[in-house]
């Protein structure tokens, strides 16, 4: 879900662009894993060393991580996809509504981009086959988005709120969720729904070790319509080392298929390599 920064704490400041709570991301069961890519050669089908993670914030807080530092020789981008499902949306997958989006999936595989999915364990309950699918992919990582897609802070868009001691086990849910359908490239990555969080969200998280990831670029791929609109917001706010939120269902980002077929030609031709946020959080490391 594109989404806003925590008003409250001093560790990050993002552009915000409020959304209603998007849907869910996924593929068509079953298709094939991808070859190397031109930006970075695939890992083993199975996980050989543990992801990377930031050392704790001040007073021990869950590190928030943004973007990866600039590198003057191949600068790299990390196109991420938020798979948001809330937790009372079921009902609306039953009646019909799609929240996956095979042909993006797709895209992306055709194209040789790696890609971080934060997927909220709800999707992964609602979609198995195919969170197994990308789950299993070397070209992929899939992250947390929680599991029922609620916020962890106060006025976050509408969306209902996590008490503070239920934050944790709502993640571990959604990483559980994630077992359960059979994903092996699971990273210790959380984005917070909605992008919402504050002190006390990082300072429940923090026993679980997990790593927050923002972003420094918005798509603007909610709801719209216009896949040259939503390329030429990407092209114009990217940098090296940038972190670009984009999401992947057919309901609510119907035009970030086609926007990706500009997006991504367009940065190979600047210079630029894709990486999942996992290669970019590794970056960071190294610098500190």
């Amino acid at each position: 879900m594109i989404t806003r920064t925590s008003q409250w704490t001093p560790l990050l400041t993002l552009v915000a662009l409020g959304a209603a709570a998007l849907t869910a991301c996924g593929t068509a069961p079953g298709t094939p894993a991808s070859a190397p890519t031109p930006d970075r050669p695939a890992a083993p089908a199975g996980p050989s060393a543990a992801p990377p993670t930031l050392a704790p914030g001040p007073q021990g807080l869950t590190p928030v991580f943004s973007r990866a530092p600039a590198r003057r020789e191949r600068p790299a981008v990390a196109l991420t996809f938020d798979a948001d499902m809330t937790a009372d949306q079921g009902p609306r997958a039953t009646s019909g509504e799609r929240f996956d989006n095979p042909a993006l999936v797709a895209t992306l595989r055709r194209l040789k981009v790696p890609a971080t999915f934060f997927m909220t364990g709800r999707w992964a309950e609602e979609y198995p086959a195919q969170a197994r699918d990308i789950g299993r992919d070397p070209l992929f990582e899939v992250a947390n988005h929680s599991y029922s897609h609620y916020a962890f802070t106060a006025d976050c868009y509408g969306l209902p709120t996590l008490a503070r001691e239920r934050m944790r086990a709502d993640v571990e849910r959604a990483f559980a969720a994630f077992r359960r359908a059979g994903v092996t490239r699971t990273v210790p990555y959380f984005r917070f729904p909605g992008g919402c969080y504050d002190r006390d969200a990082l300072r429940a998280l923090a026993p679980g070790g997990v790593t927050a990831v923002q972003w420094d670029v918005v798509s603007g791929d909610a709801f719209a319509t216009d896949p040259d609109a939503v390329a030429r917001q990407v092209l114009r706010e990217v940098r090296p080392g940038s972190v670009v939120v984009m999401h992947c269902t057919r309901s609510a980002a119907p035009a970030t298929e086609r926007a990706l077929r500009r997006i991504v030609p367009a940065l190979r031709e600047r210079g630029f390599r894709l990486v999942r946020v996992s290669e970019q959080i590794d970056a960071a490391r190294a610098r500190n």
